[in-house]
């Protein structure tokens, strides 16, 4: 099983990665499919308009996360990581104004968002609570293409054909072959007492097999880069949040603040807690601000892995570049066992799938650049993750703020604490990595759909009637 440190760590544009990047990435991927020999076109048949509609948890809180703005401007042939968050708002301006969506190397196609983008809450899609349809027509109306996609959690698309042969196959999207191949944290465990090497060793001879060291590189600092970048930004914007619930943004103030305890050498025991959540809170402000974020694994749960790096950079004498590579190469281990054997998607398991692994993966990456041996980096992230079971997803009006700011910013303390923990042990420990994790799936598959990013249960529905 191989899932790349780039496969976990994706930059992108918030509020979220199942809502907002995967949508947009899906309508990227019919664009190609559109413009490729691979599908049976009838004879003469030209593409003249495009349709699309959203299901279940997409149709459900897509109002809130931007999907319907993701459709739009993946339409236009703009993706994630390239798109200008800025530009976004005259894209889908000048698409409503016009009727025509005009990707580069396509012909412009009708589309007219009030009738050709449909939230349908009544009809859910069997693969995936996060299911969309997108239709290509021709000019006389006739449906020449349609296809399924399934946003999947992280910014991870698929069609309804790719689901059914993963779940068939159990295994990642990739198939590379890769010296240390590990799908559990029990194959892991075991490949690193047999190697000799650590996490991060065996996670970098696994990307060098499809990359040079030099790229390998190059990629986790453009990823390292994209997450600081966000915080420094959330760190220096005020003002309200977009979306309607008037959240004010509190990143900044809380940050003038402790400049001016450390300025002053005023003692506060909460310090290295303050400065955490701090940075956790900026990323995600910015995320449910629409900015550039980075997968982490979610983007729903992006502030808890940057601000555990920044930590490490605040308050760890030792730390540098190659610890920093470390740690994601680390975080980025454990993520991909979490995805590989439950999920990481909020309509799938709840909050637990997000924060809780993001929690563990921070955790792990924090144990690895401190010294811990690889059983303490594994006991570090099952204990992040077992006191996130449990958590359910229901962000107030569907937006990405209430709760989910300040539950990065506990995400964060979780995983510096349970890092601490599982440093001061022998690495030997009662609860294995794998079994938190099924039963973190288990958990996901009975919990009430209504607190799975549908904003029908929970504080979404609590703190509105109340």
């Amino acid at each position: 099983m191989f899932l790349s440190v780039f496969d976990v760590f994706k930059i992108g544009v918030g509020p979220s990665s199942s809502h907002t990047m995967g949508p947009m990435t899906a309508a990227n991927r019919f664009l190609d499919l559109i413009a490729s020999d691979s599908w049976p076109r009838p004879h003469g048949a030209q593409v003249a308009a495009l349709k699309a509609s959203l299901h279940g948890s997409l149709a459900y809180t897509g109002i809130g996360h931007g999907t319907g703005r993701a459709v739009i401007i993946g339409l236009t042939g703009e993706a994630p990581d390239r798109i200008d968050p800025d530009r976004m708002d005259a894209i889908v301006d000048e698409v409503d104004r016009s009727h025509k969506v005009a990707p580069p190397g396509h012909p412009a196609y009708h589309f007219n968002p009030k009738e050709d983008l449909v939230f349908d809450k009544k009809v859910p899609l069997s693969g995936h609570a996060n299911g969309m349809r997108l239709s290509a027509l021709d000019k006389d109306g006739r449906v020449l293409l349609t296809t399924i996609y399934y946003s999947i959690g992280g910014g991870f698309v698929v069609t309804d054909t790719e689901l059914l042969a993963m779940q068939k196959a159990k295994k990642a999207a990739s198939s590379h072959k890769v010296p240390y191949p590990f799908a559990s944290a029990r194959e892991m465990l075991a490949m690193a007492r047999r190697s000799g090497l650590t996490i991060a060793q065996m996670k970098r001879a696994n990307e060098e097999a499809v990359m040079d060291r030099e790229a390998l590189n190059a990629g986790l600092d453009r990823i390292w880069d994209a997450m600081t970048g966000c915080i420094d930004r959330g760190l220096k914007q005020d003002g309200r949040l977009p979306g309607g619930l008037n959240v004010r943004r509190r990143a900044r103030s809380i940050h003038d603040q402790l400049q001016e305890e450390w300025r002053s050498n005023r003692q506060n025991p909460l310090l290295a807690n303050d400065w955490l959540s701090v940075y956790a809170m900026a990323v995600n402000e910015e995320n449910a601000a629409g900015g550039r974020v980075v997968t982490a694994p979610t983007n729903g749960a992006a502030g808890v892995v940057p601000a555990t790096i920044r930590y490490y950079l605040h308050f760890h004498p030792d730390a540098d570049q190659d610890g920093i590579r470390d740690y994601l190469l680390t975080a980025a281990a454990i993520g991909g066992i979490i995805k590989h054997n439950a999920s990481i998607s909020g309509a799938e398991v709840g909050c637990q799938g997000e924060v809780g692994s993001a929690s563990a993966m921070a955790a792990a990456g924090l144990a690895a650049v401190m010294g811990g041996s690889p059983e303490q980096i594994e006991n570090a992230a099952e204990i992040a993750l077992e006191h996130h079971l449990g958590m359910t997803c229901d962000p107030v009006a569907g937006l990405v703020q209430v709760p989910c700011i300040e539950r990065n910013a506990l995400g964060a303390v979780k995983a510096v604490t349970a890092a601490s923990l599982a440093l001061k042990g022998d690495g030997e420990h009662f609860v294995p990595l794998d079994a938190c994790i099924e039963t973190m799936r288990q958990t996901g598959n009975d919990m009430s759909e209504k607190y799975k990013e549908t904003s029908l249960g929970g504080l979404a529905v609590n703190v509105v009637e109340c």
